[in-house]
């Protein structure tokens, strides 16, 4: 063989065997896209709590639930103001009743600061307290609460109310 040909071949076999070794060897395992690690964290503290009546909607003549509105003031580990509106209905039995309201909070969380949306839902049999679900909307954080996902607690005892919001954040950048 003359000699740009034996070159080509050595060439060519090289390529070949080269490419061939490629296709066999193990590929490095695609990384997984990396979870967020989300830890549960317990804010508590106090609350103030203004009820307001608001002028009942148009239903009058067929079935008007109770309307009001909510505004707090949270000390503690939530240092925040919310307002909101509530909507509520008694029946003919006493004690019991039910009530949903939705209230935006705006303020610091554990030292971060932003807006979430809260949504409540509760229900009273015969004055004997029922479930009673307080839930962050999910989605509704905003700045650095953004992401923000929980539940609150609330605990009234006389005329203190006190909360306890366990919630999950993801990690600050």
């Amino acid at each position: 063989m003359p000699a740009p040909t034996v070159r080509a071949f050595i060439l060519a076999t090289g390529t070949v065997l080269a490419t061939a070794l490629q296709a066999q060897s193990p590929k490095p395992a695609a990384q997984a896209p990396t979870k967020e690690v989300r830890v549960t964290t317990v804010a508590k503290g106090s609350f103030e709590v203004t009820v307001v009546p608001l002028t009942e909607g148009t239903r009058k003549e067929a079935w008007a639930p109770g309307r009001m509105s909510i505004d707090k003031h949270f000390k503690g580990d939530l240092e925040a103001a919310s307002q909101g509106e509530m909507l509520t209905a008694g029946t003919e039995t006493q004690g019991s009743a039910g009530y949903t309201a939705i209230e935006k909070v705006s303020g610091r969380l554990q030292g971060r600061t932003g807006t979430f949306l809260l949504q409540h839902f509760a229900v009273m049999a015969r004055g004997v307290p029922g479930e009673w679900i307080v839930q962050v909307i999910p989605d509704s954080g905003t700045g650095e609460l953004k992401g923000l996902a929980g539940k609150l607690t609330i605990t009234i005892t006389g005329k203190q109310h006190d909360y306890a919001l366990e919630y999950t954040l993801p990690s600050v950048p």
